[in-house]
């Protein structure tokens, strides 16, 4: 008919209208899944941000101490104590590529020697003066919040 909106079937099996409804659900889940794949991103990085803006109160980071407070957040994080990271207990802290990439023995989990390397790593990434030492402007660049997210 032509007066009927587009996707309303008006008499007739009523074909249109599921086509329609299908083309929304399609849609829907489209949106979600695009949805739940940028949300926690952005809660992530605005929850590094508040890290930054705490962690920012010295004026200077060496590897040293970025090293002694990973190794701390890791003894914070082994909740069941038995040395090891699992991703769940990592809480979003690496990504699911970065976790492969940081587990060099292939076991599904973190030894806090494989999180130190992963914390010297984002330390080097975010040192862009190569000082040996990140600054506070160092720290709230993107690679310094990278490093935030490990250490608290």
């Amino acid at each position: 008919m032509r007066g009927a909106p587009q996707g309303c079937a008006v008499g007739g099996s009523g074909e249109e209208f599921l086509l329609m409804s299908r083309r929304h659900v399609i849609y829907g889940l489209i949106a979600v899944t695009v949805g739940g794949a940028i949300l926690p991103a952005c809660t992530t990085s605005r929850h590094a941000e508040r890290s930054a803006r705490r962690s920012v109160a010295f004026d200077l980071l060496d590897l040293a101490q970025a090293r002694a407070a990973g190794s701390a957040q890791f003894d914070v994080l082994d909740l069941d104590h038995n040395k090891k990271l699992t991703r769940t207990e990592l809480a979003g802290r690496l990504n699911a590529l970065e976790f492969i990439d940081a587990d060099r023995d292939f076991d599904g989990r973190l030894s806090k020697t494989e999180y130190l390397a992963v914390v010297d790593q984002r330390f080097k990434a975010a040192d862009a003066n190569r000082n040996g030492s990140l600054d506070a402007q160092e720290l709230r660049s993107p690679a310094g919040l990278r490093l935030l997210r490990l250490l608290s």
